[in-house]
């Protein structure tokens, strides 16, 4: 049975209201769900409150970033145990916005995957490429560029726990989509990059689509045979489409009778 992880990133949207009465309404929908998990990754004033809503339910939560540091003098920055302590057990970790918008690297990225599993935390983490990257033929030397400085870093068994999402940065919030063969592509690419290591961790780890999972697509993204769940933006902001996703990836996860 394969067990699919659904994972919703809010990035900078909600408020205590909206969040409550989503959560609600996933509680619900999910209750007859099973083979899957699914995770909610809030901003981190709502990550408690979230965490509470969802406690008696198959919904775990995570946090959208942590810093490398345990504590110290780094103001408006939040670390792991803070996460922990709001609730979360995961945290996505260099997100393309992350790396586009506020200039973290690779070295930097690994640093906080070392930082998450070293406090408990299950990383996300993200790898992709541009559009420009792509037409040029980099796919897989950007990615797997991003994938082994937190292979150099942190080990091997880092991914034992830890899980990747590919998110093409020409698909996020461009109505672009990868096709379910492009996509198999790259996370094939990912899983034997793994297995050059580990070919046990490599079977294991899960390894989520990232770019524009919706639910007019998620069953033919999820079907693909490297493609272990998605990383999803703006869809899991309805209840209507990331519950429709979540269906998708228990259909695929649960053997049909009959």
């Amino acid at each position: 049975m394969r067990k699919l992880l659904i994972a919703g990133n809010w990035k900078m949207n909600g408020s205590q209201s909206m969040a409550l009465a989503l959560c609600r309404d996933l509680v619900s929908g999910v209750a007859p769900l099973t083979g899957i998990d699914v995770l909610i990754c809030p901003p981190f004033t709502l990550l408690h409150r979230v965490s509470e809503a969802v406690s008696s339910s198959i919904i775990a939560t995570g946090a959208q970033d942590i810093d490398e540091h345990e504590k110290g003098a780094f103001t408006g920055q939040v670390s792991a145990d803070m996460v922990r302590d709001a609730g979360g057990s995961h945290t996505i970790l260099g997100h393309s916005e992350r790396r586009v918008l506020y200039g973290e690297n690779d070295e930097r990225i690994a640093a906080k995957v070392h930082a998450a599993l070293s406090r408990g935390l299950i990383p996300i983490v993200c790898v992709g490429e541009s559009r420009e990257q792509r037409e040029g033929g980099h796919t897989d030397e950007v990615v797997l560029g991003q994938l082994d400085p937190v292979i150099g870093q942190c080990g091997i068994g880092a991914f034992s726990k830890g899980i990747i999402a590919y998110e093409p940065v020409w698909a996020i919030g461009t109505g672009l989509t990868a096709t379910p063969d492009q996509a198999q592509e790259v996370h094939s690419l990912i899983r034997r990059r793994l297995a050059d290591h580990d070919a046990d961790i490599a079977a294991r780890c899960r390894i989520l689509y990232g770019g524009s999972m919706k639910p007019d697509n998620a069953a033919e993204l999820l079907d693909q045979l490297d493609i272990d769940g998605g990383l999803i933006g703006g869809a899991s902001l309805n209840e209507d489409d990331f519950l429709a996703i979540c269906r998708a990836a228990a259909d695929r996860a649960v053997p049909k009778s009959g």
